[in-house]
């Protein structure tokens, strides 16, 4: 199947699609759409794909899968252990270039020493926390796309984002980027079991017994439902299915 840029005026209705040229294995495609209704999101989101590093065999296995939803159809609720950083947790920290083939074994191997408490045991290729609570900054750094999918959590609920994580997480729907409405991260703690609830936009710490309000996720909810950018715009005839 060719793939396909997408460009989505103001009105919905209209767009345009290029195909991908024929005559190169590496490609970049550009989509803009508009979410009016999400916090502190661009005005378009644009999102530039580039074909993801071969694996060999042995590496293969260390990919974690997107995680599963409470329900079959629709993505409802998250429930699970957190894991808990501070600001301006940058894309290197998460993964690091050099293990960009073996992203669950190395997810946040970066973080600096004072994290006493590993994202992913040693030997082992998935992390036991499905829920990331950051604070300032999240994700700032690098535009790597593989940075959301390394982090094999359901959702990361953080203060704020930067910009490139917020797009790369919606554009390839492998995390739901909440934010919070102030410092979750100083009032959650590694290994809390929490549970957060899209319909209702709040957040609950079991384990304190606090529950906290989010921002609701808005227009960013179905294109991540959908399984990304190219998934939604598929699924809403924006693009042939074939």
């Amino acid at each position: 199947m060719a793939a396909s840029s997408l460009s989505l005026s103001p009105n919905p209705t209209t767009f345009t699609t290029s195909p991908k040229p024929s005559f190169s294995n590496s490609y970049h495609t550009t989509c803009f759409i508009k979410f009016p209704n999400t916090s502190q999101t661009p005005t378009h989101l644009i999102v530039t794909h580039s074909p993801r590093p071969s694996l060999s065999s042995s590496s293969s296995s260390s990919i974690i899968p997107r995680a599963t939803a409470s329900s079959s159809t629709t993505q409802t609720s998250f429930h699970g252990l957190c894991y808990v950083v501070g600001d301006n947790i940058n894309t290197d920290q998460i993964i690091p270039t050099e293990h960009l083939t073996l992203l669950g074994s190395y997810t946040l191997i970066g973080l600096p020493s004072s994290y006493t408490t590993r994202f992913v045991e040693p030997n082992e290729n998935k992390t036991k926390y499905s829920i990331m609570i950051g604070s300032y900054n999240f994700g700032c750094g690098s535009s790597r796309e593989h940075v959301p999918m390394a982090l094999g959590a359901a959702g990361v609920v953080a203060e704020s984002y930067a910009r490139i994580f917020f797009r790369n997480s919606v554009a390839t729907g492998e995390v739901y980027p909440l934010e919070s409405e102030g410092r979750i991260c100083e009032e959650c703690r590694t290994g809390d079991t929490i549970t957060i609830e899209l319909t209702k936009s709040r957040l609950i710490n079991h384990t304190t017994g606090k529950e906290y309000k989010l921002k609701p996720i808005g227009d960013a909810g179905p294109v991540i439902e959908a399984g990304g950018i190219f998934a939604y715009a598929r699924n809403t005839a924006m693009i042939p299915t074939k």
